[in-house]
């Protein structure tokens, strides 16, 4: 059966390159269930994988015509999938941290996918010191958004590990019911009073996108609020050359309570906060190599527009922009600034009908496709600086297989011209936040995970904050005496700043 590729989830297919692939991922960490060793946990886990051979979309999915991308792309439901491809078993070198960890997965996420099979990667990988092991999973964003990845993960992981043992592998439970998998195609009379409706649906809906942009156009060239980011208005940076193909991956964790209690004595946003702490440590980053821009970086922020109740893939987000302020020093004026912007560019989407989006979407994110399709992108002015994601996850512990999940790391994609990509997903009370960078341009990308600490660490201390309990325990156990301590950067001798949080994952 083939299913049509919506035009927007097919454009992140036709700017895939070598140097620039467009798949997303994560790292997810779990902890070995009781009563058995880490050892015979995952032989029992590797062996419940291997033999499980049904799949489900999106996992099925292959493209029609993997070397020429047509017009009108095509997914096509494969029953041959090899099983051996698609699913690794990793070791980690000794002492098995999180420097290893991060080395590793940073390495299988400089790869593309193979375009003549399904889109999809999964390595379990063991070795990972204190009972643990990780799952680092890859697909390609053509399939899958933030937040349809973050509902197939509260379906493919159980609420408790007794329901987690019952579940099959992921591959077997995808995104959409075994019921609706094998619904009969629809005749060419029922197609074509679905294509006519959604003419329709775009007739009117065009003229309401088309104006909202234009309005955006305008305000470019008479700006009549600063504080209303543009596309193209964001300045050239290190940030925006082009990429090379190999990866960095540095990660930090933060308890979500702590963020909210900042959040509040601010009277802002969580995601405000998120914007402020890393728009801080981009600032201090640019300045230490003697790299900010005069004018301030902006960012792309992801908005979903998915229904409730939608549990399907593909990609159902907006974008709105925002300026950050890297070139405003107090701390608090900068998040002020920040929320004011966030606040006008929210409002612009919201006057929008739903019916638009979709197609304003289309309009915004054209320009950049359009620069990554000619090879243009890297080497003109960006669309914005960068992009800053926060995804809402599961408020609940989960379970995989009887093993406890304690960390979830999202892993993103980075284009020619935007070497940086930050995204948190809230998980269990935690604040997980995840760089993802071009190794090349962004050396001791590390520190930028770093500063990020440091910058709410500030806030609370301007803010009167104290530093809220922590919500649960950690869950990594301290290492082994003899394990060398993953590295971290070194606070720069004229920083003053709040004690650093715990050390992040780099690679």
């Amino acid at each position: 059966m083939a299913r049509n590729i919506p035009l927007l989830d097919a454009s992140w297919l036709y700017v895939e390159s070598r140097e620039a692939p467009m798949h997303v991922g994560s790292m997810a960490i779990f902890t070995c269930g009781e009563g058995e060793t880490c050892k015979e946990a995952i032989a029992r886990i590797v062996k419940m994988l291997r033999e499980s051979t049904e799949f489900c979309p999106p996992f099925n999915y292959r493209l029609s015509s993997p070397k020429l991308l047509t017009l009108r792309p095509k997914w096509v439901e494969t029953d041959k999938v090899d099983l051996d491809y698609h699913f690794r078993h990793s070791a980690l070198p000794a002492p098995g941290g999180e420097r290893e960890l991060g080395t590793l997965i940073s390495r299988l996420h400089s790869h593309p996918l193979d375009f003549h099979r399904p889109l999809w990667e999964m390595h379990l990988i063991e070795g990972l010191y204190g009972n643990r092991f990780a799952l680092y999973t890859k697909m390609h964003h053509s399939l899958m958004d933030g937040v349809g990845a973050m509902r197939l993960m509260e379906r493919i992981f159980g609420k408790t590990r007794e329901e987690s043992m019952k579940l099959p592998a992921p591959w077997s439970v995808g995104t959409i019911p075994r019921k609706r998998k094998k619904a009969e195609p629809l005749h060419f009379a029922d197609q074509a009073r679905e294509a006519w409706e959604q003419a329709k649906l775009n007739g009117r809906s065009l003229p309401m996108a088309g104006k909202a942009m234009m309005d955006m156009v305008a305000e470019a060239f008479k700006p009549t609020d600063p504080a209303l980011a543009t596309p193209f208005s964001g300045p050239k940076s290190i940030l925006n050359g082009r990429v090379g193909g190999a990866r960095r991956l540095a990660t930090q964790t933060y308890e979500l309570e702590r963020v909210r209690v900042v959040a509040e004595a601010a009277k802002v946003s969580v995601n405000d906060i998120f914007l402020a702490i890393c728009s801080s440590a981009l600032r201090r980053y640019l300045l230490e190599h003697d790299a900010l821009p005069e004018l301030s970086l902006t960012a792309g922020l992801p908005v979903s527009v998915r229904p409730k109740d939608d549990l399907d893939g593909g990609n159902a987000i907006s974008f709105i922009l925002a300026n950050l302020y890297t070139t405003e020093a107090d701390p608090l004026e900068r998040l002020n600034h920040i929320r004011r912007s966030t606040q006008l560019a929210k409002a612009n989407l919201q006057a929008m009908p739903k019916e638009a989006i979709n197609n304003y979407t289309i309009m915004l994110m054209s320009p950049m496709m359009i620069q990554l399709m000619t090879g243009l992108g890297g080497l003109t002015r960006p669309i914005f600086n960068t992009v800053i994601s926060n995804v809402p996850g599961p408020s609940q512990d989960l379970y995989f297989a009887g093993c406890k999940l304690v960390h979830f790391y999202p892993i993103s994609l980075i284009p020619h011209g935007q070497a940086l990509n930050i995204t948190v997903v809230s998980y269990a009370g935690q604040f997980n936040v995840a760089f993802t960078g071009d190794h090349d341009a962004l050396p001791s990308m590390q520190r930028l995970a770093v500063y990020t600490g440091e910058a709410l660490a500030e806030l609370e201390k301007l803010l009167g904050v104290k530093k809220a309990a922590p919500a649960r325990k950690s869950a990594a156990p301290k290492k082994p005496v003899a394990a060398k301590k993953p590295a971290t950067a070194k606070k720069p001798a004229a920083a003053k700043k709040p004690v650093a949080p715990k050390k992040p994952a780099a690679a």
